[in-house]
């Protein structure tokens, strides 16, 4: 698995004992399915500190999308599919993001001044690209070739979380799935979820037509592989049972996929 960085270049934003940018599950699988989790962790390099951040800035939504990482551990665990999970804060830079958008390097948002991103340099971003955002992406990619390889382009599903309440309106939905021009996987999991009895929302409460979901753009959208973005609303996965409850119904949909979309055509084994 390649880390995205040459092995001789100075790190200036991770030490060598700290976490790799990504964690990949199940990496030998040949299910034709890819879990990607671009939000999975709260965790801050060491060099950064806490960004200037209190305790309940450094664990709410703005610093991890609440659920969304266990959701994903789940789903791979269950179903023996490869995950791909970001190891680092959003907050520290957002891998879902083009490195141009300003809420790449997020400085002020629901709120909340984020010291720790204020008046960076281009050399301070630049560091925790080449040491986060690039590594990371790498990974994705590699999954991706690896699984295209073995037979048909697999289906790729982004997993997302969102606040039940944003700037102080309530959110009516439970369930977001979001898309673009690709509806195949969009309209198994608006089926699944509307008749499992949940308030879904399709393209809300983002929509999968918006410029700000760079993972899903670069590696599914660009290549052709069919592809989901799914939100779900963090009170529904902030503890074990409702992780639980939700990887439950996922997995019947996600299992579905194959047979669904013939993913199943000309796949040969790992």
């Amino acid at each position: 698995m390649p880390d995205g960085a040459s092995p001789n270049a100075e790190r200036t934003v991770l030490s060598a004992n700290e976490p790799p940018p990504f964690r990949v599950m199940n990496p030998e699988a040949d299910s034709p399915i890819l879990l990607i989790c671009d939000h999975a962790s709260r965790r801050f390099p060491a060099s950064l500190g806490d960004m200037g951040l209190d305790p309940f800035a450094r664990r709410c939504h703005l610093a991890i999308d609440i659920g969304a990482g266990d959701l994903t551990e789940k789903l791979a665990e269950r179903l023996g599919m490869t995950a791909v999970l970001a190891n680092y804060s959003r907050l520290v830079i957002d891998c879902n993001r083009e490195l141009l958008d300003p809420s790449c390097f997020l400085e002020y948002g629901d709120g909340a001044l984020i010291p720790g991103n204020r008046n960076l340099g281009n050399a301070q971003k630049q560091a925790r690209a080449e040491e986060i955002y690039w590594p990371y992406h790498y990974a994705v990619e590699t999954e991706v070739q690896r699984l295209c390889a073995l037979g048909p382009p697999p289906a790729f599903i982004a997993v997302h979380s969102f606040t039940p309440v944003l700037n102080g309106i309530s959110r009516p939905w439970e369930m977001g799935v979001l898309w673009d021009k690709d509806q195949r996987l969009s309209k198994l999991f608006l089926e699944g979820f509307t008749a499992a009895g949940y308030h879904v929302g399709d393209n809300e409460p983002y929509s999968g037509k918006a410029p700000q979901d760079f993972t899903i753009d670069h590696h599914a959208e660009d290549q052709g592989l069919p592809h989901v973005g799914l939100e779900i609303r963090q009170d529904l996965i902030d503890d074990r049972s409702g992780v639980e409850r939700i990887a439950a119904l996922m997995e019947k949909i996600i299992l579905s996929i194959p047979d669904r979309i013939g993913l199943h055509e000309h796949r040969a084994s790992a």
